[in-house]
């Protein structure tokens, strides 16, 4: 099993990993997502009708208001965020939301992750050591089931 590894900086500390979900497409925080459950509620968004509740988010970064950071962090306090983010705009709504969701989080990487992680992918955030570890899907099969088992 190979592991692609990419190096950035980290936003916000710790250790996570977990099925990525990946987006071209900027979030917004307030009408964007239903922080309940994690759900993008935005309608023209390519990931309409899917959470990120539990995922590695990669996309872009924030758009839309100053209350993007209240809508995830909401979405922690619901249980519904996602383990970690991974994002390539850092803007203060961006760095503020990631604060409060208390998720690792990591910016600014040595290669453009659109172009290495595809949803379903495993990716370990070790944003303390500043590093993502990518392993492609069909190669992660028994990683899913272990975190399955971890979580019951």
């Amino acid at each position: 099993m190979k592991k692609i590894t990419l190096r950035g900086r980290k936003v916000v500390g710790g250790c996570a990993e977990g099925e990525a979900l990946v987006t071209r497409d900027t979030i917004s925080g307030w009408g964007g997502i239903n922080p309940m459950t994690g759900t993008i509620i935005e309608l023209r968004h390519e990931l309409h009708g899917k959470s990120f509740k539990d995922k590695i988010l990669v996309f872009p970064g924030a758009k839309g208001s100053s209350g993007w950071s209240t809508f995830f962090h909401t979405a922690r306090l619901a249980g519904a965020a996602p383990k970690a983010m991974i994002f390539t705009n850092m803007t203060t709504k961006i760095a503020l939301g990631a604060v409060v969701t208390r998720a690792p989080a990591m910016t600014d990487l040595d290669q453009n992750p659109f172009e290495i992680i595809e949803t379903g992918d495993w990716v370990k955030v070790d944003a303390d050591n500043e590093i993502i570890e990518v392993t492609k899907k069909g190669e992660t099969d028994h990683l899913v089931l272990d975190d399955l088992k971890r979580q019951q």
